[in-house]
């Protein structure tokens, strides 16, 4: 094996809280947002870089406009679909009262507060509901389970986010007879209709997981905006160094790092949990995950898209939040539990027999730290004359012995 670095082409935000006032700024929002009102401010579930960061500089606009912003946990089921739940989770990535200056106001209780075209009830926060104006920020990037010209980003904030368990329910199993573009587009249109939506904060990150674009939008610009920003996140999704993979280990998934734990844009399994299919540009025949990260707390969604892994993993996955999760997803295959072995040799070496034809010391094997850090990865030797081929990726010092210890276990990749 040998460290790889890759070299990733994209901006870097520098100045995030000025960046956030100027584009709030452009809203003009004192022609509508009054002294003394409410507005609940989004915030997502997500490992959003600088989140905290952006939540404060909106709230810090309201407040100098003379109104009083508040935080509402906007994560569909996460945190165990509880509200000390999500008010946990908010704080491990960050978000406090005390960070952002606001109060959170946390519920899973929601208001029916339309029904579309189709006769779908809307849910959406009550705290959100009873609010004088909603300020929705999310960021935007593919989706791990869709495609279509709005994906992961404000739209989803609006229905999975504000609509909780009840809401992601609902949503979730509309998409047994509609496709979730069609849901977004008739659900969106009702709250934007009926809710006070007043703008939002779309943020896009470069492909090192850094703040690269924070743009506020008018609510009645969203569905023209979004396509837009989409495909500009799209262009600075960070990608692994070779499309073509016998294994791919990854040391860790999470909540905070995709919604299905690892990227299926990046692990190239959006369409179907263990195989590329003719959609995807990865192509990665098997794949052992090693551990959780702190920040899902237990949430193991996303280890079932996985074929290998090992009992200390199971052991940090919480059933309960777990399935939770899942089944409100509607993907109940992301909770499954691939083989399991007692070490990451036993895990490794059963994994290596299942690659075809293809003796271990020729596999493509590549490890990550998780899908969304990808600037230094490990490669197999099977891979070294394209790195040094590469214009964008280079070998980080001499290449060493399988980095396992004599227990059997190997050694995360560290990020720098």
């Amino acid at each position: 094996m040998c460290d790889v670095l890759q070299h990733f082409s994209s901006p870097e935000l520098l100045d995030i809280p000025a960046a956030v006032e100027q584009q709030l700024q452009g809203l003009r929002l004192q022609h509508q947002v009054r002294a003394g009102q409410t507005v609940a401010i989004t915030a997502g579930s997500r490992g959003i870089a600088n989140i905290a960061v952006i939540l404060k500089g909106i709230a810090d606009h309201f407040r100098a406009l003379g109104a009083t912003p508040f935080l509402v946990p906007a994560m569909g089921s996460h945190g165990g679909g509880t509200a000390d739940g999500q008010v946990k989770m908010l704080a491990s990535l960050g978000v406090t009262e005390a960070s952002v200056g606001a109060p959170i106001r946390a519920t899973m209780e929601t208001v029916v507060v339309a029904q579309t075209s189709t006769g779908m009830p809307v849910h959406f926060d009550r705290y959100a509901a009873e609010a004088d104006h909603v300020f929705v920020v999310n960021r935007v990037k593919p989706h791990t389970r869709f495609v279509g010209p709005v994906e992961s980003g404000l739209h989803k904030m609006m229905l999975i986010g504000l609509g909780k368990h009840a809401g992601a329910k609902v949503y979730h199993a509309g998409i047994l007879t509609m496709s979730f573009p069609e849901i977004i587009e008739q659900v969106a249109e009702q709250v934007l209709r009926v809710c006070r939506v007043c703008g939002g904060m779309a943020i896009l990150e470069n492909s090192e997981d850094r703040t690269a674009l924070v743009e506020a939008v008018r609510p009645e610009d969203f569905g023209r905006r979004e396509p837009e920003l989409l495909s500009q996140a799209n262009d600075w999704l960070p990608r692994l160094p070779f499309a073509d993979v016998d294994l791919l280990i990854v040391d860790r998934i999470g909540k905070n790092i995709s919604g299905v734990g690892m990227d299926a844009n990046v692990i190239g399994r959006k369409f179907n949990d263990h195989a590329a299919t003719a959609q995807d540009s990865v192509r990665c025949r098997r794949i052992f995950v090693r551990g959780l990260t702190p920040e899902t707390y237990g949430n193991g969604t996303g280890i079932g898209l996985a074929e290998f892994t090992t009992r200390r993993v199971v052991e940090q996955i919480d059933p309960i939040v777990t399935r939770v999760n899942c089944i409100t997803g509607n993907h109940p295959e992301a909770a499954m539990i691939p083989i399991t072995f007692e070490t990451d040799r036993e895990a490794v070496e059963a994994a290596l027999t299942t690659i075809g034809m293809i003796a271990p010391q020729n596999a493509r094997v590549i490890q990550i730290s998780n899908t969304l850090h990808l600037s230094r990865v490990r490669v197999s030797e099977a891979y070294f004359e394209d790195v040094r081929g590469s214009n964008r990726l280079q070998l980080d010092g001499q290449p060493y012995e399988f980095p396992l210890d004599a227990a059997g276990w190997l050694s995360d990749v560290e990020q720098h």
